[in-house]
């Protein structure tokens, strides 16, 4: 194909993006949320061993665990105790480098009122419910390409797992429903501050990157604080801006030029918001060395900083990679879970401090934080690490969480037994992430006729605008 048909079609997409955009921002705004509300997906890039992140504690499971998984076994004295307060009634134990989420999980000071934290035990990719008979009988649909990287991470951005190629996520379509009535600013719902992704990513909804420095424009600031006229880079952008402020005769140009323009004035309008909001009240938070620590000091930024841009409804996606431990598993696990640990702690002590200062009162009921991950991972080790698997555990918390529970149902940890698909200790999901995010998106506002769009198989698995929960995992009043 040659150059100028590869230009015609960018120019064809980035006008159909224009179109898009204008017409998502051309409508009704009535009947819309009025509050403030704002979604986080931590991405745990790698599939995360999260069976020795949850761990049960009392000795009968505890045993059942210790020899599934051999050699890479918590002991039953290294745990950090979590107390429930409900939820499936069992004990258990995190692993010793989370002392900040055992802390979320029973009660932030041991202040049981304010139980942050709880997991979603056995959660993985489905299409329908699945037995080990059907299972191994193959007798139902199965998610596409189990076990692969690449697949799994789409389709839990997606919730799409019957391996249709989908261009958007279950975050960008929710965004799609909500973003005339959620957003009279210039700054997209679906922020990122770990680059691009497909779960933010909706059929007429812009994705918004940003850094933990804020916003990347053409001005030259991050790197020309003092505004040198004759620096070298801010020529270069300001001579790039001056060729999109230009008007095209040709409309593809035009509107190239134009949705350019349009994506630079948002960057340089949220730039101006984050850098003019002094934070240093809550930067004792997020420790200096931790880089997904300073991430979430941004995130914390953009969340005290909706109304500035706009919104009542927004997403933020944080991805932290690494997380495919073959090999090393004890050690390596350790220290990447005490950094996520120190990082999201951080984030939501700064939230429940924010919470009693009057600009920013209540702020904590405000936000809510997931995790998510590839897949789980083998119960049986291979040596030293485990390998690909399928259904594991998620973390979720904020102000709006029921915490201090387990929910959903923790898996016979037996090798063969009937929650293992036979290979190892594969467990077979008993929570669908349907389930999850369906509940998530009851209190984010989007309504019920318009679920089975973000999550098209909901309907094997909960009816959306029911009575109950589909876990249960949020507070009394804070969903409709």
């Amino acid at each position: 194909m040659g150059q100028a048909s590869c230009a015609a079609i960018s120019g064809v997409s980035a006008l159909n993006a224009l179109l898009n955009l204008k017409m998502a921002g051309s409508a009704a705004a009535s009947g819309g949320p009025t509050d403030r509300r704002t979604l986080v997906c931590v991405f745990l890039n790698g599939g995360c061993d999260s069976f020795n992140w949850l761990v049960p504690r009392d000795a009968t499971r505890h045993g059942v665990y210790s020899t599934s998984r051999g050699n890479l076994a918590l002991g039953s004295g290294d745990l950090l105790p979590l107390n429930q307060d409900g939820g499936d009634g069992q004990l258990y134990g995190i692993h010793p480098s989370c002392a900040g989420f055992q802390e979320l999980f029973n009660g932030l000071g041991g202040d049981t009122a304010k139980r942050r934290a709880a997991f979603i035990s056995n959660i993985g990719t489905l299409i329908q419910p699945v037995t080990k008979a059907q299972y191994l009988a193959e007798s139902v649909p199965l998610p596409r390409a189990l076990y692969s990287h690449a697949d799994q991470i789409d389709q839990w951005q997606t919730s799409v797992p019957q391996g249709l190629t989908q261009l958007s996520g279950w975050g960008g379509r929710a965004a799609d429903i909500l973003h005339s009535t959620a957003n009279s600013g210039q700054t997209s719902m679906s922020i990122s501050l770990s680059g691009n992704n497909l779960f933010q990513v909706g059929n007429t909804t812009q994705q918004f990157v940003i850094t933990s420095d804020g916003a990347l424009t053409l001005t030259g600031q991050q790197s020309d604080p003092g505004g040198d006229p004759n620096n070298p880079l801010r020529l270069k952008n300001q001579a790039s801006r001056s060729v999109i402020e230009q008007h095209y005769t040709n409309l593809i140009q035009d509107s190239y030029a134009q949705l350019s323009k349009t994506s630079l004035d948002m960057q340089e309008y949220f730039l101006q918001q984050f850098t003019s909001y002094d934070d240093s009240a809550v930067a004792s938070f997020f420790p200096a060395g931790n880089w997904l620590a300073q991430q979430f000091r941004a995130a914390l930024k953009t969340i005290v900083l909706r109304e500035q841009l706009g919104l009542t409804r927004q997403t933020l996606f944080i991805s932290f990679g690494g997380w495919d431990h073959h090999g090393e598993l004890l050690e390596a696990q350790a220290g990447m879970l005490s950094f996520l640990d120190a990082a999201l702690t951080g984030f939501q002590k700064a939230l429940d401090y924010l919470g009693t200062q009057t600009a920013t009162a209540g702020i904590q009921d405000s936000v809510m934080t997931y995790t998510a991950s590839d897949f789980g991972r083998t119960l049986r080790s291979n040596g030293r690490g485990t390998d690909h698997a399928w259904g594991g555990n998620a973390l979720v918390m904020g102000g709006p969480v029921q915490g201090g529970r387990i929910y959903g149902s923790f898996p016979d940890q037996s090798l063969d037994g009937g929650d293992d698909t036979g290979y190892g200790g594969r467990m077979i999901p008993t929570t669908s992430v349907d389930q999850f995010f369906a509940e998530m998106l009851r209190w984010f506002g989007v309504p019920a006729g318009d679920t089975a769009y973000v999550l098209p198989n909901i309907n094997h698995f909960y009816t959306p605008g029911s009575g109950s929960l589909p876990l249960g995992f949020l507070r009394a009043g804070s969903w409709v």
